[in-house]
């Protein structure tokens, strides 16, 4: 019995549609590397597990299915270690700001933000502020750990307590490291992106960085742009009046869109910045191929390759409000990065 000849060459018909909807689940998730796998509660739509392969590979049996997230307090329960080998109870923490730190010896950025963070810390805690750090390794074996831990100032989580590691990555569904968790002293999360803020602030004026509904774009912080759609203002200024006059235009539009998707306990679907004129701005235009108009309104989305533009002589709130509202209708025509 013999098989139909087949041919080697396949043709596949790509559906634009579905191509879009593809880009606004990777958007609206904030995925940033695959293969991921996001669990939803079916009745509300929200996210109630961002990792979860991790969670396939912790309880393969769903034994704790719905596999919804625990409190802070409830995960991270248990003893932690400083690098001298002492150890205490996580609850000793209660009261204090927290930072979760995702980080491995193998991985030269985090090894960098590390020595940044390590004078960071020091210079928290001598300010009287109540703040501790808690290391989640990412290191391949228990004798990097401890190399790296070597050079740490505060806390760890038991390499061999891997149960536990893993737990907290699935807790603030972890992508890649290095990763900076900053909590306020009830465990909840005051920002996701601890590690751009030690970064922009070194001297710490601003612990605990709370976040900005708008931020002036520079190369620490850049890395966001990828993240998800983001309104960037280009204003023809290296004057740091121009740029704060930009903000203050901005923000009200920022905090709105902000404050309406908090209320639906979800995260906004824009970021907003504010751009002057720098070797980073420029790069910028280079690389989506934007005019050198200024002031420029935009919104980029990195992970669409797509932008969108409006080129107009002055810009007012009510123009960046109505640019806003048309893109989250959906109403804009995209232009190719």
């Amino acid at each position: 019995m013999c098989c139909p000849a087949q041919s080697s060459l396949q043709i596949y018909e790509i559906n634009p549609l579905l191509c879009i909807l593809q880009l606004k689940l990777w958007n609206k998730y904030r995925i940033s590397n695959i293969p991921s796998l996001i669990f939803l509660d079916a009745t509300t739509g929200k996210v109630v597990c961002r990792n979860g392969l991790l969670v396939i590979r912790d309880d393969p049996e769903g034994l704790e299915f719905p596999w919804g997230p625990k409190p802070f307090r409830e995960v991270i329960a248990g003893p932690l270690l400083r690098n001298n080998g002492q150890s205490l109870e996580s609850s000793s923490l209660e009261g204090s700001h927290m930072g979760v730190y995702f980080s491995a010896h193998w991985c030269p950025p985090c090894r960098s933000l590390t020595r940044v963070l390590v004078e960071s810390y020091r210079k928290i805690k001598e300010a009287g502020q109540k703040f501790e750090i808690i290391f989640v390794s990412a290191d391949r074996s228990e004798d990097s750990f401890k190399q790296y831990f070597s050079e740490m100032p505060w806390l760890a989580v038991p390499y061999t307590d891997e149960a536990r590691r893993s737990r907290l990555n699935r807790l603030y569904g972890i992508q890649g490291i290095p990763t900076l968790i900053v909590l306020d002293p009830q465990g909840e999360v005051i920002t996701r992106q601890g590690r751009v803020e030690v970064l922009n602030d070194e001297d710490c004026r601003e612990f605990p960085w709370h976040p900005k509904p708008v931020l002036e774009l520079s190369d620490s912080n850049a890395v966001q742009l990828n993240e998800g759609p983001c309104l960037v203002l280009f204003v023809d200024s290296e004057d740091d009046g121009e740029s704060e006059a930009a903000k203050q235009l901005i923000q009200p539009i920022a905090e709105k869109i902000i404050a309406k998707y908090k209320a639906k306990e979800e995260e906004a679907p824009l970021l907003f910045f504010v751009a002057g004129e720098d070797d980073m701005t420029d790069s910028l235009r280079d690389y989506t191929n934007l005019p050198e108009a200024a002031p420029l309104l935009t919104i980029l989305d990195m992970s669409a390759r797509a932008k969108y533009v409006m080129d107009v002589e002055e810009i007012t709130p009510a123009i960046v409000e109505a640019f806003v509202n048309d893109f989250l209708a959906e109403k804009l025509k995209p232009e190719p990065i």
